[in-house]
């Protein structure tokens, strides 16, 4: 194989991996509903650490640990993010809610 096929089935994997991360995120903005009904806090340092430990465990290379973490760790970021937004919005909703029942 050629440089030209070797970057197609990168662009294959990107793609996958796209899917996956917007998928993740899905997952995200319903735990983020799940912990608003809850009052729980977007972060979660001991959640994220058993991830990032789990991840090293699990980890065959080339990648370094080292590696996944910081990939994991901006993964783990813009998903805070999805559920501080979904706890965001969910505030103006909730606020109708107590209006209409009042």
């Amino acid at each position: 194989m050629d440089i030209a096929d070797w970057r197609r089935r990168i662009d294959a994997v990107d793609l996958k991996i796209l899917e996956l991360l917007n998928e993740r995120a899905r997952y995200s903005l319903e735990i983020g509903k799940i912990k608003h009904r809850l009052n729980l806090p977007v972060y979660m340092p001991e959640r994220e650490n058993h991830i990032y430990a789990r991840l090293e465990r699990a980890n065959r290379g080339p990648l370094a640990n080292a590696a996944v973490r910081r990939l994991f760790e901006r993964v783990i970021e813009e998903s805070r993010q999805v559920e501080s937004a979904c706890k965001a919005a969910a505030l103006p909703n909730d606020a109708e809610t107590l209006n209409t029942n009042q």
